[in-house]
């Protein structure tokens, strides 16, 4: 199948090279060629030329480097126009100004108040509603069966379950729920043709910015008002800050969780004798999240950072303004860092904490405990109101959403017991 993309110029890949699959047909073997390509490998995402990096270590130093920035100016493809928004994945690197897309002092100001929406404290706070949500997503699950007792796990329940709660903390009626699903479904995945994903662009900016409006009129109790509303003293965000950080932390803040849970579901399934570990209380939920973490990661590929001087990494040299993605897949099966078995799940791994999914440095995720959260609540709550729960069809069978960045699947059919 081909995808449907336009680049403002296509590049020969080269030899040695490897091509990332927009249609995400073989990611163990993906992973496989990035990390045999070496702790820096050459990659060509959709026709434009860009440096991976695959080794924990490595990867560890160059999210720290300041020579490498978010700012799109500093890369020399957008520069020269050869890259511009006709490119698929553009939207993903050039979303409008936020946290994401910023650094240094301007990151700071920008991040400040969503880490404070996200303490430990107010995460045990909204504890009771990711249990409430979690309760009547798994009634639905009871009640979606199929005549042949054939569930979408997905769509049902892990789907639903992250959106609900980021939409809780950012004050977004519940009734908008499916469209944003819908929104950012169409725009990640690969088959949506390039015009109509900058439309879908165009329409969240102006369904954020309706919010951001109808929240400094009437400012409630959640992260919308509070990015609205300045500290004391403190300089407050533009509305073009607060619409750039809720796209952003919206889609972040659900794909990230879908992936997990997930993930960590066909894991287990996958791994029977691990599950009765964790069931018979011989491991904890919080062992299964973090294999599955550094396992099967919900974010493939990261993109992208720009090099705004020469970086030397190994016998390797990043131009200055040369592009460089993170493949937190490839890192997190790196086998310098969790031994030779790396490409194995084991829930008793030793370094099974000691992965980067969520990244590291001063762009560290800052939903990630909130993401632990939903999955320490979500799994344990499912298997034990289905302790029969297997798959419906041959591991083999279930396939990839055609998305670049994250780890998605289409659909998730099971039998709940």
């Amino acid at each position: 199948m081909n995808c449907p993309h336009t680049a403002a110029a296509q590049t020969d890949p080269g030899a040695g090279t490897v091509v990332i699959d927009p249609m995400v047909q073989d990611l163990d073997g993906e992973t496989a060629r990035l990390r045999d390509a070496g702790v820096l490998a050459r990659i060509d995402l959709l026709g434009v030329p860009a440096w991976t990096v695959t080794r924990h270590a490595e990867a560890r130093q160059l999210l720290l480097d300041p020579r490498l920035v978010k700012d799109i100016d500093a890369w020399g493809l957008w520069q020269s126009g050869v890259v511009t928004r006709a490119w698929p994945l553009i939207g993903m690197i050039d979303a409008g100004r936020s946290m994401f897309t910023v650094d240094g002092a301007e990151h700071r100001r920008l991040r400040t108040k969503t880490s404070q929406a996200l303490t430990p404290r107010r995460l045990e706070a909204i504890r009771p509603e990711i249990e409430k949500f979690t309760d009547e997503l798994l009634d639905a699950l009871d009640a979606a069966r199929g005549e042949d007792g054939v569930v979408d796990l997905k769509s049902v329940f892990a789907q639903p379950l992250p959106m609900k709660v980021v939409g809780m903390l950012m004050g977004v009626d519940e009734s908008q729920h499916a469209m944003l699903t819908r929104q950012y479904k169409a725009f990640f995945s690969m088959l949506t043709p390039q015009e109509e994903r900058l439309a879908l662009l165009a329409e969240l900016d102006v369904f954020y910015t309706d919010l951001v409006r109808e929240k400094t009129a009437r400012p409630t109790d959640d992260l919308t008002s509070a990015l609205i509303l300045a500290e004391e003293g403190g300089e407050p965000l533009t509305e073009e800050e607060v619409v750039g950080n809720l796209k952003a932390m919206v889609a972040a803040g659900h794909e990230t969780t879908i992936g997990l849970v997930l993930n960590a579901v066909r894991a287990l399934l996958s791994h029977p004798d691990q599950l009765r570990m964790v069931l018979a209380g011989e491991a904890g939920w919080d062992t299964v999240i973090e294999e599955t973490l550094r396992w099967d990661t919900p974010t493939t590929h990261l993109l992208m950072r720009f090099a705004t001087e020469d970086i030397t990494v190994g016998d390797d040299v990043i131009r200055k303004g040369e592009g460089v993605v993170v493949s937190y897949r490839a890192i997190g099966r790196d086998v310098g860092h969790h031994g030779p078995d790396a490409d194995a799940f084991d829930i008793t791994r030793p370094t099974r904490n000691r992965h980067m999914t969520f990244g590291h440095g001063p762009h560290i995720c800052p939903g990630a405990a909130l993401s632990r959260v939903e999955a320490g609540i979500a799994l344990p709550a499912l298997f034990t109101r289905f302790p029969g729960l297997r798959l419906a069809v041959p591991d083999e069978e279930i396939t990839k959403l055609p998305v670049m960045t994250q780890n998605d699947l289409t659909a998730f059919p099971v039998l709940l017991g």
